[in-house]
Parts: structure tokens; C-alpha cells; sequence
């Protein structure tokens, strides 16, 4: 019968000797292979006390930006909401009130700015489609929890730290962004 690839292989249908009844070079050569990786370097390492570098790409945890100022940049327009594939964005918008112009940038911003992590698949999808530059993909990774509720992430979580008041924690979440 002829073979479409040249990956066919025999299979070998002799008697097996004494040595391989009693399995003992199968035993040695899985000793051998175990005993050499005894002595690699790990492949793993401690977390929370070691963190490993990323690539430039990594995309972790989302960030609401906000601008030199500290006010809001998202302006509730739905398009991060609408490229989401796995639908894990809700938002409700609002109208500014006289007085908040310190805190948000325009005239609507999101009331109520939600994402669901379990849902999540860090596509980036919602940070392409952001016009305002208002939202975007960290370089820190979702921690472990243990109920459903704590992975829906709501303004406070999502919000970067105020740039006048917290300008470490500002920097710190910026990231790499900060030295574009």
C-alpha cells in the first residue's frame, strides 16, 4: 500500500529478548533521564518573592487613564464595550455636572465602568478601539482569588493613581508607557 508521507514506520514484531522481559533497560534508561534533570536548573520559580520579566508585548491587567492633570479620559462611547469578543465590558454614561470639570475631561464619562476578568481573554482589542487613549493593557498580571465577585473589576480598581497625589503609583502603573 503506498504511503502518503515517509513517516510510516515499521512495527517491529520479533520476540522480545530476556533483557527486555524483565524491562530492566527501560527501568535504567528512566533512572538516567530522571537523574539528569535532578540536576537542571528549575524551570519554575518562587512568585511572589521572584517575578519574571515579561515580553515588551505582555498584555495584564487593564488601566483607566487618566490625563497629566488627573482627570478621566473615558468619555463612555461604548467602543471598547462593542470590540470586546468575550463581551466582558459594561459601562453606563453621564453627563458632567457644573463644578466637575477637575475630574472628568469632557462632557460624558462613564458612571459606571465594570470588566469582568473571569470573562476576559487580554486580547487588547478595547485599547485599539479606545479614541482617548482611556484605557489600556498593564504589565501586571490578574492575582488569584477565591470568589467570583471579586474578579468583576469596577472604576476604583481599574483607575490609575491621581499623577499629583500618588506620582510613584502614577509612574509605576504607566510602565514601559511612561518612557514613550
Amino acid at each position: 500500500m503506498p504511503t502518503l508521507t515517509s513517516r510510516a514506520k515499521q512495527v517491529d514484531r520479533r520476540p522480545m529478548s530476556l533483557a527486555e522481559k524483565l524491562y530492566l533497560p527501560a527501568i535504567f534508561k528512566g533512572m538516567a533521564i530522571t537523574m539528569i534533570h535532578v540536576f537542571k536548573k528549575k524551570a519554575t520559580i518562587n512568585y511572589p518573592e521572584q517575578k519574571r520579566p515579561f515580553s515588551p508585548v505582555f498584555r495584564g491587567l487593564h488601566i483607566l487613564n487618566r490625563d497629566e492633570e488627573g482627570r478621566e479620559r473615558c468619555t463612555a462611547c461604548g467602543l471598547c464595550a462593542v470590540a470586546c469578543p468575550a463581551e466582558a465590558i459594561t459601562m453606563e454614561g453621564a453627563e458632567r455636572q457644573p463644578g466637575e470639570e477637575h475630574l472628568y475631561r469632557e462632557e460624558k464619562y462613564a458612571a459606571k465602568y465594570e470588566i469582568n476578568m473571569l470573562r476576559c481573554i487580554f486580547c487588547g482589542l478595547c485599547e485599539e478601539a479606545c479614541p482617548k487613549d482611556a484605557i489600556y493593557l498593564s504589565e501586571t498580571f490578574a492575582p488569584s482569588n477565591f470568589n467570583r465577585a471579586s474578579f468583576i473589576y469596577g472604576k476604583e480598581e481599574l483607575r490609575i493613581p491621581h499623577p499629583k497625589e500618588d506620582p510613584e503609583g502614577y509612574k509605576k502603573a504607566l510602565g514601559n508607557r511612561a518612557k514613550k
